[in-house]
């Protein structure tokens, strides 16, 4: 524990968890005493010599020999004096101080400032046994020294009672530092944990961010594909056609590129999102057209009055989930027709169909792994609705989502 950990703790408040100082640690570096220790420690040594002229007051008025009272100013002195060591051995000097006050009534005010020390630094079996030792020293004075304007009796149970209270305040200080402490690490330990759950969540925002362009990206890729095959089996195909065949490639391999750009700038560079707006059902006539221009069949059944009224999360989901309709009637059934149906209303939630008819012979096989409809069935299900993917009565494939919209 520093003082750069707890600047409002001074250095005798702190709990040292390496515990007491033992034997080999005499070159450890200690705090140097602040002006605020200065002024406790004043305070404190102020106190034991007022406790201590009362007690030396007592002793006269008891009737004890000069000798006896100048020993007993002496050795309060010395014990008040010693208080100034009382942070670096607490321990040994609340031990011989509770000896001392025994036959010395002067110095039983640093004896008190002694234990009171050790009760707010030290652990509770060491406060136990100091406290032990100063209850014994405490009782022995009052039987020995006695005060007479008290009985023997009030005096012992003045002395029981002022050391529990002394130990009993000192274990509540150091409860109290305690607590602090804890708060203390236990706000840090929040601010780590706050800091990690924002730091994961950046994290699966890139992860959604990549997800979304790995769509795009799929489906320009399976635009070449589409077109490259095309080009493969139809070799003798009019010249205009191999010409609108390779600007599509040219143009679908260049937007690949991009995506694919935006894709490693995301993974490079956590949190930026680059800024490509993302689709939404408003673009969805765009993406009819670049199919069309493609060479697909496709047909749009819109039946929303106004896109621009559907929730951005919501229209983002659709236009994937036809997307990647589109891409799969691409893949694996080229040159049958797609119908894209949209449908329904705040309230009603949005339906989104895309289905083809059977291929009208036998399809050259597309690799492809599955992914996409399982990541629009993730898509679906994160937004609240269903989704569904199958083959139709008449051979052809459909998939169809329900997403919720609110009222």
């Amino acid at each position: 524990m520093t003082r750069t950990d707890y600047p409002w703790l001074l250095p005798s408040e702190m709990i040292d968890p390496r515990g007491p100082e033992l034997p080999g640690d005499r070159g450890r570096a200690r705090p140097r005493r602040t002006v605020r220790d200065w002024i406790i420690d004043t305070l404190m040594f102020l106190l034991a010599a007022a406790i201590g002229l009362i007690a030396l007051e007592a002793s006269e008025k008891a009737g004890n020999s000069e000798n006896i009272v100048l020993v007993d100013m002496i050795v309060g002195v010395l014990a008040c004096c010693a208080l100034w060591t009382r942070r670096r051995w607490p321990v040994g000097l609340a031990l011989v101080l509770g000896v001392v006050s025994a036959v010395a009534p002067a110095s039983g005010g640093a004896a008190v400032v002694a234990l009171f020390c050790v009760a707010v630094h030290r652990p509770f079996r060491v406060v136990a046994a100091v406290g032990g030792l100063s209850l014994v020293a405490g009782c022995l004075q009052t039987v020995i020294r006695p005060d007479p304007s008290t009985s023997l009796t009030a005096g012992l149970i003045a002395t029981v009672v002022l050391i529990l209270m002394v130990t009993g305040w000192g274990m509540l200080v150091r409860a109290r530092r305690q607590l602090v402490v804890a708060l203390r690490e236990r706000a840090t330990r929040a601010e780590t944990e706050a800091e990690l759950r924002a730091e994961q969540a950046q994290r699966l925002a890139r992860e959604a961010i990549a997800r979304e362009m790995h769509d795009v990206l799929a489906h320009r890729l399976t635009l070449l594909s589409v077109h490259a095959g095309a080009l493969e089996f139809r070799p003798d195909a009019p010249a205009p056609e191999v010409a609108r065949a390779a600007g599509v490639i040219r143009d679908s391999a260049h937007e690949a590129l991009q995506d694919l750009r935006m894709i490693i700038g995301v993974l490079r560079a956590p949190g930026d999102e680059g800024d490509r707006p993302q689709p939404t059902l408003v673009t969805l006539d765009a993406l009819v057209a670049e199919s069309r221009e493609a060479g697909m069949k496709v047909t749009l059944d819109s039946r929303i009055d106004d896109p621009a009224a559907v929730p951005a999360a919501t229209g983002r989901t659709a236009y994937r989930i036809a997307q990647e309709g589109l891409t799969n009637a691409r893949k694996h059934a080229p040159g049958t027709e797609a119908t894209v149906e949209v449908s329904g209303g705040p309230g009603d939630g949005l339906t989104v169909q895309v289905r083809n008819a059977a291929p009208p012979g036998e399809v050259p096989r597309v690799p492809g792994s599955g992914q996409g409809l399982i990541g629009l069935t993730e898509r679906a299900l994160l937004a609240g609705g269903r989704f569904e993917h199958g083959a139709t009565g008449d051979g052809g494939f459909a998939v169809r989502a329900w997403l919720p919209w609110a009222a």
